[in-house]
């Protein structure tokens, strides 16, 4: 069997990059471009330093739009899906004989005002001939776009672990419907303000599914706290307040973190005298400080197994008054806005 080819062994003289149409004018290299210039199946041309030559139109379509890749490497146009060692592995595997000068992995791209694109990449040789395949004269770059079958993967994943926390929890109803719902519209209003600029497409579906997670750490609660007929005394109510961090522990290996975010910190409080960290303003992660609003609203509502169910004129009042305490000014303001819609959603999804 062929010994494996070093990084020094791999330096061809041909391949020299800045002499980009050399390459590409190579047999090999010519016969994948034309075949898949308009291919549906996202694809680009790599030299042996990871640089893209070449992408067809579904690559620009999917990943580049108007970006300028030419001459960027992988990592540089993918720069959050490359850790160092991915990189190693990756320039190791494309130069081993074994390994069949491939490499495959899942990559993540964002764009601006789009979610982000999830995809596998295989990476494949491209030699000079049929009968000289000793040192590949570039690779190919085969993206399968994965997004949608990711993200519905992720939603069942947490559709499932919420279904077990509606087990113990016999006040919840609709509740964690109509707080996605709210919080969604809240982050709506959000979008295109510079002050928020971490507030895109992605955040507002995110938001408006992940907020349904906020108390799932009620799972490791005792019942007899969670469902008491009567308010809580001072040792139950600290019992009840660990349910945020059980939340951030049963969410710590989920690939969003923004679910971590919401379970752990929906209820630190503006002015820094919530819990569990007595974190302040814009300490607290926008997506917590929206559902804040958005669960508490929704609980005023609600009748409860130890108040009755207020109207939406005394909650509206409960939560101004709180404007600068608990929760922060400007979403209240975007809450006042948005009322009508609230009141139309408490309807809607009413228990």
């Amino acid at each position: 069997m062929e010994e494996d080819i070093t990084p020094a062994e791999m330096e061809d003289p041909e391949m020299d990059i800045m002499d980009v149409y050399q390459i590409l004018d190579r047999p090999g290299v010519q016969l994948w471009t034309h075949t898949f210039a308009t291919s549906p199946i996202p694809l680009t041309i790599i030299n042996n330093s990871l640089q893209i030559l070449w992408g067809n139109d579904r690559f620009r379509e999917i990943f580049a739009e108007s970006e300028n890749y030419e001459g960027l490497t992988l990592m540089e146009f993918f720069p959050r899906s490359f850790k160092r060692e991915w990189i190693l592995k990756m320039a190791q595997d494309i130069r081993t004989y074994k390994c069949g000068y491939s490499w495959n992995g899942r990559i993540e791209h964002k764009r601006k005002n789009q979610i982000t694109l999830v995809s596998n990449l295989l990476i494949l040789p491209i030699f000079r001939s049929p009968l000289e395949i000793k040192l590949p004269s570039a690779y190919a770059c085969i993206f399968d776009n994965i997004t949608e079958e990711y993200r519905q993967m992720l939603k069942i994943t947490f559709a499932s672990l919420l279904e077990a926390s509606l087990l113990k929890d016999k006040d919840t109803g609709r509740h964690i419907q109509r707080v996605n719902l709210y919080s969604k519209a809240l982050a709506e209003t959000l979008q295109g303000i510079p002050s928020y600029n971490e507030v895109d497409i992605e955040f507002i579906e995110n938001v408006g599914f992940l907020a349904a997670m906020h108390d799932v750490g009620k799972i490791g609660i005792p019942d007899d706290i969670l469902n008491k007929q009567d308010k809580l005394n001072k040792w139950e109510m600290e019992v009840m307040k660990e349910h945020t961090i059980n939340g951030a522990f049963i969410l710590n290996t989920y690939p969003n973190i923004m679910a971590k975010e919401i379970a752990l910190y929906h209820h630190e409080r503006w002015d820094g005298n919530g819990y569990p960290y007595g974190l302040r303003e814009n300490m607290i992660p926008l997506s917590a400080r929206i559902v804040a609003i958005a669960d508490v609203y929704d609980a005023l509502r609600m009748k409860r197994s130890y108040k009755e169910p207020f109207p939406h004129e005394t909650a509206k009042n409960i939560l101004i008054d709180y404007r600068e305490s608990y929760f922060e000014p400007f979403l209240i303001d975007r809450f006042l806005d948005l009322e009508s819609q609230f009141i139309k959603i408490f309807d809607n999804l009413g228990d």
